[in-house]
């Protein structure tokens, strides 16, 4: 049976350990020779890759196991990368977050001017990535699930449009993971769904079970009740107030089109208003991050160090993540499974732009994946899409471009920004933060 080898780009993420021990979890239908962290902040990355390496010591001694800043190292040699970079870490994040909330927008990690600002520091580090691969490992594939993920693939679209690049998002796992326990299914692998939009910006018109039953009825109900707040199981005691507001939030979006059922992103353009009045622009989401599950990630990792032995130690595998190792079965083995995927548009929404990157089912395979068709859309959420992919092909143009007038004309488009006024003042300021990051404007 072939064994595969995989360079996880992100090596010094939060969220790496938890893939590690996914993937060794996995092995029975993903069977793993290597696996290698690459990351170009050494230090944050040797404190995550120790403790993992202990780790696999331990529970899986088979697979040979190493770390480096050296991209030639890292992409030697490698079947899959995955990939989930930060740029700018979580530092840029708490400004993307702060920075439109002085006045009074969205501040959010993917959504409105912070999204647009996290986006212009991660096109050129994911096109970093794909050269490195393409360079040392031609036949490789890359997943991506570093965000935002809808700026991110329409620069890969524009910028390396045949490089073998899959482009996916955790969040619509999430949610039909909800939406199954909401009809009492086990898993989101017993609904057959149909799914439109952009990353962070779509809705499911179709809900079936495997034997075909149309479950739409019962989610409708559920939603209109408690949104996904009525779906936090005993497991997702831990979800932090932040995520459970958004959980619940959904009742309103759903409101708005009872047809269908949302992702809960789309709060931050529907509810704008509602979101800067809960928002603390002293203390956003990153703060949270940074004092919780950085925290903890790092103390973890430093006791495992310091100890010697993984065993008894609180890591967990992150189990919404199998999703990442169903797209490498799908790509390695042919399966010919069913998943959502960021992929140019190309008729599959017919009344849509040809070139937008949208988010639907495809059909994965060893030679990539067929689009699944979802027809025409209704004239509110192609108003909508119209307006936000518009934002994410103008943020894509000002970085390639490296246009100031491009960019202000991103952010003034957002639906979360009341004016063209606001918009400037807005990226003066993300302008003069991310100095180190973006490409100059003209």
């Amino acid at each position: 049976m072939k064994k595969y080898s995989i360079v996880v780009a992100g090596g010094g993420s939060t969220f790496t350990p938890g893939i590690a021990l996914m993937l060794l979890e996995e092995q029975d239908r993903f069977p793993i020779r290597k696996i290698k962290f690459y990351d170009n902040d050494g230090k944050r990355q040797e404190t995550i890759a120790k403790a993992c390496e202990i780790y696999i010591k331990e529970n899986a001694p088979e697979i040979e196991f190493s770390y480096t800043t050296d991209p030639e190292e890292a992409f030697t040699d490698v079947d899959f990368c995955m990939a989930h970079i930060r740029v700018g870490k979580y530092a840029m994040r708490e400004k993307d977050e702060k920075i439109p909330l002085k006045y009074g927008v969205v501040g959010q990690e993917t959504c409105g001017p912070g999204g647009i600002a996290y986006g212009m520091r991660s096109i050129g580090g994911i096109i970093e990535l794909i050269d490195y691969m393409e360079k040392y490992s031609p036949n490789a594939w890359m997943l991506n699930y570093s965000n935002p993920a809808a700026i991110v693939a329409e620069a890969t679209r524009r910028l390396r449009p045949d490089s073998k690049i899959l482009n996916i998002c955790d969040m619509p796992v999430d949610l039909e993971e909800k939406m199954a326990d909401m009809v009492g299914l086990k898993s989101r692998k017993q609904l057959d769904t149909q799914y439109y939009g952009l990353n962070h910006f779509g809705w499911w018109h179709k809900i079936y079970d495997n034997e075909g039953n149309d479950l739409m009825p019962i989610i409708r109900k559920k939603m209109a009740e408690n949104g996904f707040a009525g779906a936090i199981s005993q497991t997702d005691q831990h979800v932090e107030n932040s995520w459970m507001d958004t959980f619940a939030k959904a009742k309103d979006v759903y409101a708005l089109d009872p047809e269908t059922i949302p992702n809960t992103y789309l709060k931050y353009y529907l509810f704008p208003d509602y979101v800067v009045e809960h928002a603390n622009p002293e203390h956003t989401r990153a703060n949270e991050v940074m004092e919780h599950r950085e925290k903890h990630i790092f103390e973890v990792c430093n006791n495992i160090i310091e100890a010697g032995t993984a065993k008894g130690s609180p890591f967990e595998p992150d189990a919404h993540a199998t999703y990442i190792v169903d797209l490498a079965c799908a790509i390695a083995k042919n399966t010919k499974e069913k998943m959502l995927l960021i992929v140019p548009n190309e008729g599959t929404i017919e009344n849509f732009d040809r070139t937008a990157m949208v988010e639907v089912p495809c059909i994965v395979g060893s030679n990539g994946y067929e689009r699944i068709v979802q027809g025409a859309i209704p004239q509110f959420q192609k108003g909508l899409m119209e307006q936000q992919v518009s934002v994410e092909k103008l943020t894509v143009a000002a970085w390639i471009e490296g246009s100031y007038q491009k960019l202000w004309q991103a952010i003034t488009l957002s639906k979360t920004v009341p004016s063209a006024r606001v918009a400037k003042l807005i990226l003066d300021d993300l302008i003069e933060a991310n100095k180190e990051y973006w490409p100059e404007l003209k």
